[in-house]
């Protein structure tokens, strides 16, 4: 039996039996690492910024970083300088196809936006377990798709890069609000920071080692420049990539919104109405200012902003001081705001109960967000951001973009899945894309 075959057997069993597989004492290798045959081996798909995730999982005694892809090979040759990877040897490759093979188990996917959804469907289909960066898909198509995942490949794990679920500032928050501390919720505020205008344009030669046909992928082809493919704001703030800071930056504040919202039976809202600036000059065309209304089918409006706009809603409550991004829930009986570093309350009586909020307890993510995945495919606990979630939140940050390029509002229908009422609206949910990329397609067959 191969290594894989073995790991994803005994998974297998221990989820059907209903315990966790804990790997044996005599299995591990000398100084408490795990024996080679049971560590599980990653690949890292990109390596810029978030590929420095790299560096954590090269610590963990049970994981092996064996692949290292980025079609700017630079950005793999800068990631092995660091010294939890200097002087290994790694597979290398400006294609990150090359390395779905048998032998390794898992991916990180750290792209830009663009990429995100098309890597992650074909990693998956080729039986990988994936940790896909967030924001999610660029289009609600893309997000939808994501369903493939949940349904055809449930022996698969998957975690959504909102980290901030692993920290000690969001879950013992959100447990406070779901055991009823702040009593019934009465509003909610989420907020992120603002985009930026600006890029421009000034072709130039294509470095060596830089593999522009791969960078773009799935998106239109558009003479190379620093500005659209080497910085990352290129990648944040050009709508062929990215939907910008709504999703970019406001996938977590929404992600701790829909942690709250899963728990309670709310699902993507139903109406969204919202206004926002996109620019008109230079490279970047996502919106970079944004003010919405979010309708769920309870009734509860949500406000949804950029920091600058939150500002006129967020109510006067003593002790609060708002930080560039949030989520604030306001309750009957006192509230509490928390961010990626900070929690906040009305009292400190009311934070202290944080430390046994009560019966009703989220997955808890032990030793940060990687770790949690790693953790969940050896079974021993669950993703703390499931794909199911990712999606509804993703969908919300892009219903807020249709609805500000496409007269103000958009509704959207659970039950079929789609926008309704706005044509254009309608044909937002879906981009282009370019063969042999679109990976959505069908007939998709893989280098054709």
């Amino acid at each position: 039996m191969k290594r894989r075959q073995f790991l994803k057997t005994s998974l297998g069993t221990a989820g059907l039996l209903g315990f966790p597989t804990i790997i044996p004492a005599t299995a591990l290798g000398k100084g408490g690492k795990s024996a080679p045959s049971e560590r599980v081996r990653i690949g890292m798909i990109a390596c810029g910024n978030r590929g420095r995730v790299a560096y954590e999982y090269a610590q963990m005694p049970d994981v092996e970083v064996v692949a290292l892809a980025d079609a700017n090979l630079a950005k793999i040759s800068q990631l092995k300088k660091h010294r939890t990877l200097s002087g290994k040897t790694f597979q290398e490759t400006d294609d990150f196809r090359t390395m779905l093979q048998d032998d390794i188990d898992a991916v990180h996917i750290s792209t830009a936006d663009h990429w995100h959804v098309p890597s992650m469907l074909l990693a998956a289909r080729a039986g990988k377990h994936v940790y896909v960066e967030k924001p999610l898909g660029v289009s609600i198509e893309q997000c939808l798709a994501c369903n493939e995942v949940v349904k055809e490949h449930p022996e698969l794990q998957v975690q959504y890069g909102t980290q901030n679920r692993s920290t000690a500032y969001v879950r013992p928050i959100m447990e406070l609000v779901l055991n009823g501390h702040i009593g019934e919720v009465k509003q909610v505020y989420v907020w992120a920071p603002r985009g930026k205008a600006g890029g421009v344009h000034v072709p130039k030669p294509v470095p060596a080692g830089f593999n522009l046909d791969m960078w773009y992928g799935p998106a239109p082809v558009k003479p190379f420049s620093d500005d659209r493919c080497l910085k990352k704001t290129g990648i944040y703030y050009i709508y062929d990539y990215a939907i910008g800071f709504i999703a970019g930056w406001g996938a977590h504040p929404m992600d701790q919104l829909q942690w709250w919202l899963d728990e309670t039976g709310m699902d993507i809202p139903e109406k969204v109405k919202a206004s926002g600036v996109i620019p008109t000059t230079g490279l970047h065309d996502t919106v970079t200012e944004w003010d919405a209304e979010l309708s769920y089918s309870n009734g509860m409006q949500i406000r949804f902003s950029d920091d600058k706009a939150i500002q006129k809603y967020l109510p006067k409550l003593d002790g609060f001081r708002p930080q560039s991004h949030g989520t604030l829930f306001v309750g009957s009986e006192g509230w509490v705001c928390c961010s990626r570093n900070r929690f906040q309350a009305s009292s400190r009586e009311l934070l202290d109960k944080r430390k046994d909020p009560g019966e009703k307890c989220l997955v808890h993510s032990k030793g940060g967000h990687a770790r949690n995945f790693i953790d969940a495919i050896q079974g021993r606990n669950q993703t703390v951001t499931n794909l199911s979630s990712a999606i509804r939140s993703d969908i919300a940050c892009h219903l807020v973009d249709l609805a500000i390029r496409n007269g103000g509002q958009v509704e959207w229908d659970g039950k079929k899945q789609t926008v309704v009422g706005n044509e254009t609206a309608i044909a937002g949910m879906h981009r282009s894309m370019r063969k042999p990329w679109n990976v959505l397609d069908p007939k998709y067959a893989p280098g054709k």
